[in-house]
């Protein structure tokens, strides 16, 4: 299993703008459920800390594969929702490791895939 971990902040000049925008998030992302093949697994967090250097939102996704994560990267729905969110982050984070039987495996090359 793989697990695609990625973390936002949003923008918003008031609290009310970045609470629309992390909202908008979660919609467009909890409307991939069900369309992607291979995904497993999809949650939203919102960050509830308010600690200044914590990021706004988290992303949290489970794949059977590699390559059903590679599929995700190029699907038209993740497409759609990437380029739809394309002016609502500012910074984003992301980690891709593999699950073995309690084991967890780092990888890299799937770069710029949320």
């Amino acid at each position: 299993m793989i697990r695609h971990i990625v973390m936002w902040d949003v923008h918003g000049g008031t609290a009310e703008e970045k609470q629309r925008n992390v909202e908008h998030l979660q919609r467009c992302f909890h409307g991939l459920r069900g369309c992607i093949p291979g995904l497993l697994h999809l949650e939203v967090g919102v960050d509830a800390s308010q600690i200044d250097y914590a990021c706004d939102v988290v992303l949290y996704s489970e794949f059977e594969s590699w390559e059903a994560l590679a599929a995700y990267a190029v699907h038209p729905e993740h497409l759609r929702v990437r380029d739809e969110l394309a002016g609502v982050r500012i910074a984003r984070h992301q980690v891709d490791y593999e699950v073995r039987a309690g084991r967890v495996r780092a990888e890299h090359g799937t770069a710029g895939i949320a």
